[in-house]
């Protein structure tokens, strides 16, 4: 199979296309002749827009030619996960309701990559409304990681990781409400980056979700700085996005010399893999060679889900109560009881458990003054069975009488950082005894995207990841 352009980083292939020894149409053709080849056996895409992007390739190519001025990402291939809005391109939301969808506009986000000079290659698998942590619905068949298609590649922007992790494409937009970004990027093997809340603008009042964010999914830490670069920044549609907008690329240098790190193995109330709490805690360790003061610390926050679930209920029933009770028949089992159940939350309950929200913050914020950054495990156990959950892990059952862990136990740490709001990066370490990869989280102070991608860019730089394929990719 044709890889001499796939694996190639986007920021490599912005330099050839401007010195004219790439052209467009040659990464646009080997970029779909992999999609055709490999999307029936990962399930990566849900739409391919092969026709028009060939047609945008030969028109950058062109503008390549004839000298014009080019946009930052010109003729980079890129997917758009399918819960963003693009005029022109179906739209499904991974629902069946929405299954012929076609929007006459652009969300901002998709907006800002278009003017990018991006081509968008298609739309990524995800759950219906991205409301799942693995990607599955009811349009097809499960998403499968490029790992092993017998796994599962998380969710929610389940597609956008396996599409990258497979060499069908160097950029993904993903978005992450509860670990959306950071799970499937940590099980499929590759770097994504779930920014502060408000770093990057959300459409039609989905700002109100104040756990969604939108980042990019990459190969590499470059190209995400690169396409949140383009992503990033205020618009008066979002009133909570933020106005202040670094040059993201400036992190790059990896020089956290002088930054006091956190680690935590387990948070204090998780099961986790041996495998992967050694991983992790030898890659913390590395961060002692870069000048950096290393010690293990918990912060004193406890388990978030009875926090999270109700307001993400909350949050659904908000978005999604018009569809029922006519599309119920449609929706995926259990969605639509899960929407009800957030219809049925009274204001005082939700306020209530806002101030324990509010708490829960605080807590953290304090134990962000004594350090700079958080190193965790992504996920407690490497990428599972599709269809099938976790019943033990570490040697220790899942407590099935408990409110959290038949659903969450796998993943029991990604929520915390949406309740905080505060950016994090899922970074690849290694890989299980059965060549599934492991990965640990960096989280920052709210706002301190830089300081993120600076530690992530460290690592990467003692240990990269990138040029890791999986088998036959």
């Amino acid at each position: 199979m044709n890889n001499k352009l796939a694996y190639l980083p986007a920021w490599k292939l912005e330099q050839l296309i401007r010195a004219k020894k790439v052209s467009p149409v040659e990464i646009i053709d080997e970029i779909l002749e992999r999609i055709t080849k490999l999307n029936p056996k990962i399930n990566a895409f849900l739409t391919i827009t092969g026709d028009n992007a060939g047609k945008q390739a030969v028109k950058a190519e062109q503008d390549v030619m004839d000298g014009k001025e080019l946009p930052a990402l010109h003729g980079i291939p890129i997917s758009i996960k399918d819960l963003e809005l693009t005029r022109g391109i179906r739209t499904t939301f991974g629902s069946l309701i929405y299954k012929d969808f076609i929007p006459k506009e652009d969300s901002i986000v998709v907006e800002r990559i278009r003017k990018s000079g991006a081509i968008i290659i298609g739309k990524t698998n995800t759950p219906e409304f991205g409301l799942s942590i693995t990607t599955e619905n009811l349009l097809g068949d499960h998403c499968r990681n490029p790992w092993n298609t017998a796994r599962t590649t998380g969710g929610s922007s389940g597609g956008a990781a396996a599409a990258v992790a497979a060499g069908l494409g160097p950029l993904a937009q993903g978005s992450d409400g509860g670990g959306s970004i950071r799970i499937p990027s940590g099980w499929c093997g590759v770097f994504g980056l779930k920014p502060s809340y408000g770093r990057v603008p959300m459409s039609n009042d989905h700002f109100i979700v104040e756990n969604a964010v939108i980042g990019p999914i990459t190969r590499n830490v470059q190209d995400a700085a690169m396409l949140l670069n383009i992503m990033a920044g205020h618009d008066s549609r979002d009133p909570i996005s933020l106005r202040d907008k670094p040059d993201f690329s400036e992190a790059l240098d990896g020089d956290v010399k002088g930054y006091k790190i956190a680690f935590s193995l387990d948070m204090g109330y998780a099961k986790v893999d041996s495998e992967i709490r050694s991983a992790v805690k030898s890659a913390a360790g590395e961060f002692a060679g870069t000048g950096c003061e290393v010690e293990e610390a918990t912060p004193a926050v406890g388990i978030p889900f009875d926090i999270f679930v109700p307001i993400d209920a909350t949050h659904a029933a908000l978005q999604y109560r018009n569809l029922l009770p006519k599309y119920k028949s449609l929706m995926r089992p259990g969605l639509a009881d899960f929407i009800s159940a957030g219809k049925k939350i009274k204001a005082y309950d939700y306020l209530e458990n806002r101030k324990k929200l509010l708490h829960y913050r605080g807590i953290m914020e304090d134990f962000f003054t004594k350090y700079d950054l958080l190193i965790l495990p992504t996920l407690a156990t490497p990428a599972h069975k599709v269809g099938e959950k976790p019943m033990m892990i570490n040697g220790q059952k899942i407590d099935m009488n408990s409110t959290w862990e038949p659903y969450w136990a796998s993943c029991p740490f990604t929520p915390i950082f949406n309740l905080t709001q505060q950016p994090v990066a899922n970074v690849p370490v290694g890989f299980s005894k059965d060549g599934l990869p492991i990965c640990m989280m960096i989280a920052g102070r709210r706002g301190d995207e830089m300081g993120v991608l600076r530690a992530a860019a460290a690592f990467e730089q003692r240990h990269p990841w990138a040029d890791k394929y999986p088998p036959g990719k």
